[in-house]
């Protein structure tokens, strides 16, 4: 990952180099050229003036397609000016990236960024199994994962009445609660290895239905939203940039997460026992449970 992110910096240079010497020399031959553009000009139209001034259905249909043409443009005007009023709107809002579909090539986008905001960097997310988020190579955070600084996470407890309730929302008939639990044991051993060579994990398990699946990468958080009956995968998703405007969404997300972590009633998963660590609003042990032994209610 390292040397991918310095072999791209190491051709960027060169580039923007090249870049701007053709700018620079096609500024220069437009200038040079611009005396005899004009009298090539001048020429033509003193050639076809004097040559359809006299044709008055050749004048009226050049009226008409210029009406035609001012029309469009004052439309395109009007839409661009109210195309720029919500892009300030979002703006304002800290929205720095909206992605309405999930096609190979917007995919493709996703994972990049999310590979690019959260390299070395600390990472938090909420989410359901994570088994299609950060388990699967193909997901958006299998390499973020691997190469954050810290992460919090949080799933949902397999064994939860949020898990019944979120699988019998989908319509799928062949996935069950049975299932989530078999993907949410595969998102455990996967944070389990990561664990094991010493990267700085904390997870926790929250118990009530999915509602917001965010991912929190340094100064940018991604956000969707858990419908009933639909894939996670297929809803919109939304990019928020941390910056100093009060207006942003980024705050209020922000501080949605860290209330759901410093929730006592939500324990922290040990890697070490496989038990439930429950503590208090002080920070302090209050009691364990085991996770493995626990039987779907």
């Amino acid at each position: 990952m390292i040397k991918k992110r310095f072999l791209k910096d190491s051709i960027k240079v060169p580039i923007r180099i090249l870049y701007h010497i053709i700018i620079v020399a096609l500024s220069a031959a437009i200038a040079l050229s611009l005396p005899f553009t004009a009298s090539f000009v001048a020429r033509i139209f003193l050639v076809y003036r004097s040559l359809i001034e006299d044709e008055k259905v050749f004048l009226v249909s050049v009226e008409i397609v210029v009406a035609m043409l001012l029309i469009i443009f004052f439309n395109y005007i009007g839409k661009s000016w109210r195309d720029r009023k919500f892009s300030n709107i979002a703006r304002s809002a800290g929205i720095a990236y909206f992605f309405t579909t999930r096609g190979s090539f917007a995919q493709r986008r996703i994972k990049k960024l999310k590979e690019e905001q959260g390299f070395a960097r600390d990472i938090m997310i909420i989410g359901s199994s994570g088994l299609s988020t950060f388990v699967d190579p193909k997901g958006d955070l299998h390499n973020v994962i691997q190469n954050c600084r810290e992460a919090k996470i949080m799933l949902l407890n397999p064994y939860s009445e949020g898990a019944r309730i979120r699988a019998s929302s989908i319509l799928d008939p062949d996935f069950t609660v049975e299932k989530f639990g078999e993907q949410a044991m595969k998102s455990i051993d996967f944070l389990k290895g990561l664990k094991a060579v010493q990267k700085n994990i904390k997870l926790k398990l929250y118990g009530s239905a999915p509602f917001l699946k965010l991912s929190i990468l340094g100064d940018y958080l991604w956000e969707k939203h858990y419908h009933s009956g639909i894939d996670a995968q297929a809803m919109p998703e939304y990019v928020f940039e941390h910056n100093q405007n009060p207006s942003s969404l980024y705050t209020p997300f922000y501080h949605y997460f860290l209330i759901r972590w410093n929730n006592p009633d939500i324990p922290e998963y040990d890697f070490d026992t496989d038990e439930l660590v429950y503590r208090g609003i002080d920070g302090n042990e209050v009691r364990r449970e085991s996770f493995t032994k626990l039987e779907p209610q």
